[in-house]
């Protein structure tokens, strides 16, 4: 070895207090550590198989990468043990000293609030330091594969760990790869008994594509995993149970798979594909680089998660694709551009999109999670692939005023006597939707108007869309034309009250609010309210400009301003038009009782809080 000191090392900041969180865990699934210290050695095997393609001398000993498993009840210590690809000094240093990922902290802070943190932890991937949830010190003997070096890393899980030169005897052991040794604390003593070890293994790392060896003090070394590329199974070969351990084990999760796609393509292409669609949200499923997980293997050797294998919008998709006519040396420019690639993406996504339909059809209660857990995400699609948009618009499902959630093929069987457009409307919750005055003269009808709360919305919803020949119209943008709809009882009492005169009226708040609006209009959407704001017909609807202006810190453009002729409030406008003061405090209260109503702040509170205690203190003392 060319140095023998041993150098001490601090953690990350979010390092130290995950392991807090770790080694002071009450969490009760312990065994998560073995399945996460499994697969994180298969992605080591993976890892050297695919750098041997273009060095073989990697693999020079001809040994197949494999993982096994020592337990030593003597020394109470569990190691887990590949020949995989290893890691020199600074590998050690980096990956087992920094959590190099985006969202680290909130991820901490979720974690520590959550009452049982396994499923985090594996969404997450930081699962090497679930081992302290069980071991009391931690060292690993590393040797990176090609290399003449060997390494220990220990650490008792407290502010830091040491790096150092392994011992004559360890780097005789490790020829290739990683020991990672578990000295395990009085209450994990049970991860050494034979059965415990096997029954996590069949659970979670059964299909891991390496041998897991069990080696004991007695007896030869015996495989305690099936090892077998399952998607290249037929169908019929295989029950619900291995679609479901298999799921667990290629997408390290613990909910169970809402839905499994496995089929086989033949012709210009051939490849196998098992993907899943998971029943419960990942962590990271918002990650500003939406990326998905599919793996591409070629020839049942791993080639990456990171091929953008399917669309953004389908990124919860788990799985694996494996392809036959591949070349195992795909660099990251092929991978971008190969066209075999590119159909293949293009086949998996529609064969995906009619997975779900077909679902939606049979199975309607997977499906609900499915959309529970991501349908934000799937209409992401609305707006980035016109190609589908149809079909994930019939797909798609809407909470609407009348209380249930629907598709559009529900809401236009039930369409009103006249009504031509589906009506929608966009904000930050459902509670604010319903009481919003827009809906008012849609509720006289009895016209159900979707309510749409996801971010998304009001991207999508800008596409100008249609369906079955009904376009999508929102309801606080444009003009809206309710009149051939046929009037209920309630309004005919409505439109008997008195109602101030339009021009006159208009005049006098458009004179008051000057550039603080585009417009005065009377209103079609009011029946009890007194004013709302809406968009004009062109540009971005009300919440798609709250939300863009809030991520620029941009101006907006001024709303249009409209009024319920009937109102006692506008009446009162025109009663006062002798009275400019008072008519301005009128007006500009139109105007922020709308934004108050939309969820925002009037322009200037305090003024908003003087007119309003001068006009009920007008009332008073009348």
């Amino acid at each position: 070895m060319t140095d023998t000191a041993t150098v001490s090392h601090s953690f990350q900041a979010e390092v130290s207090e995950l392991l807090h969180l770790m080694v002071h865990s009450v969490y009760s699934e312990t065994d998560i550590f073995l399945r996460e210290l499994i697969s994180n050695a298969s992605d080591a095997c993976d890892k050297l198989r695919y750098e041997a393609i273009a060095r073989p001398e990697l693999i020079g000993d001809g040994e197949p990468p494999q993982i096994r498993i020592i337990p030593d009840k003597t020394a109470n210590t569990l190691t887990i043990a590949d020949s995989g690809i290893g890691m020199d000094r600074q590998e050690l240093i980096d990956h087992l000293g920094t959590i190099a990922r985006s969202g680290t902290k909130a991820f901490v802070q979720k974690l520590a609030e959550a009452k049982d943190g396994t499923g985090l932890i594996g969404q997450f991937g930081v699962g090497f330091y679930s081992a302290f949830m069980v071991a009391d010190r931690i060292t690993v003997i590393s040797r990176r594969a090609g290399g003449s070096e060997v390494w220990t890393w220990t650490s008792s899980g407290n502010a830091g760990f040491e790096v150092a030169p392994a011992s004559e005897e360890d780097a005789k052991r490790v020829t290739r790869g990683t020991e990672i040794v578990l000295h395990l604390k009085d209450d994990a003593k049970k991860y050494l008994e034979t059965y415990e070890i096997e029954r996590i293994v069949t659970a979670y790392s059964d299909n891991i594509q390496f041998p897991i060896m069990l080696v004991q003090a007695e007896g030869e070394p015996r495989q305690i995993n099936s090892a077998s590329a399952l998607w290249q199974r037929s169908k019929s070969e295989l029950s619900a149970e291995d679609y479901a351990k298999a799921y667990k084990s290629i997408a390290n999760a613990f909910d169970e798979p809402a839905m499994t796609l496995h089929y086989r393509a033949e012709g210009r292409y051939s490849y196998a594909v098992l993907l899943f669609a998971p029943s419960t949200k990942p962590f990271d499923l918002f990650e500003p680089a939406r990326k998905g997980k599919v793996k591409l293997y070629v020839r049942r050797v791993f080639i990456t998660d990171d091929a953008d294998l399917i669309p953004a919008y389908l990124r919860f998709i788990r799985g694996v694709i494996d392809s036959e006519d591949l070349p195992l040396n795909l660099s990251r420019e092929m991978l971008q551009n190969n066209p075999q690639l590119a159909q293949i993406r293009k086949a998996v996504t529609t064969r995906v999109i009619s997975e779900l339909e077909q679902l939606a059809e049979k199975d309607a209660a997977n499906f609900d999670k499915i959309w529970d857990a991501f349908g934000a995400v799937i209409k992401e699609g609305l707006y980035e692939d016109f190609e589908r948009r149809d079909k994930l618009l019939a797909l798609s499902r809407f909470t609407t005023t009348s209380g249930e959630r629907r598709s559009l093929k529900q809401y236009v069987e039930g369409l009103k006597e006249n009504q031509t457009e589906i009506y929608f409307l966009v904000g930050d919750s459902i509670e604010r939707l319903k009481s919003n005055p827009r809906l008012e003269a849609a509720k006289a009808r009895g016209v159900e108007v979707l309510l749409l709360t996801d971010p998304v919305d009001a991207f999508w919803t800008s596409a100008r869309l249609e369906f079955d020949g009904k376009p999508l119209k929102s309801l606080s943008q444009g003009d809206i034309n309710f009149d051939p709809i046929p009037v209920t009882e309630k309004e005919a009492e409505d439109e008997a009250k008195p109602a101030a005169d339009e021009a006159n009226t208009i005049a006098l708040i458009k004179a008051s609010l000057g550039d603080h609006v585009t417009d005065v209009k009377v209103s079609t959407r009011l029946t009890t309210s007194a004013s709302c704001l809406v968009a004009g017909s062109h540009g971005p609807d009300r919440e798609l400009e709250r939300i863009l202006s809030q991520q620029a810190r941009g101006a907006r453009t001024k709303p249009i301003l409209e009024i319920n002729l009937r109102h006692p409030l506008v009446v009162a406008v025109a009663k006062a038009a002798a009275d400019k003061a008072k008519v301005d405090d009128l007006s500009f209260l139109l105007l922020e009782q709308a934004q108050i109503l939309d969820g925002e702040l009037p322009e200037d509170p305090a003024a908003f809080a003087a007119r309003l205690n001068r006009l009920v203190l007008q009332g008073v003392t009348a």
